[in-house]
């Protein structure tokens, strides 16, 4: 099953954070952080404007962004957990 976002929405895959610390210490599954960073998945066309055009979309799929913890709305796709954010819920796209 895939999913193709309406208006302004991005389908988001979270990126975990690791497991180990900077020294090398394991940390428990109850200590992690939410993931704040996520890998574009697809967008949508873009926002309806009031002229009938669509305003572009200021990131693409495959871009690496950042996002608030309590952003978006969760959904399972194909097993993976992804979300669905709006364009203004992006922090930032991260240059790598």
């Amino acid at each position: 099953m895939a999913i193709k976002p309406l208006e302004d929405r991005i389908v988001v895959k979270p990126i975990e954070a690791e497991s180990r610390t900077a020294t090398g210490l394991y940390l428990p599954e109850g200590s992690k952080e939410k993931p704040t960073t996520g890998k574009v998945v697809t967008c949508g066309p873009g926002k309806l404007l009031d002229n009938g055009s669509r305003a572009k979309l200021s990131v693409k799929k495959g871009d690496t962004v950042v996002y608030s913890k309590y952003a978006g709305t969760e959904v399972e796709l194909k097993g993976d957990t992804c979300l669905i954010l709006r364009e203004t819920e992006l922090l930032g796209v991260l240059d790598r």
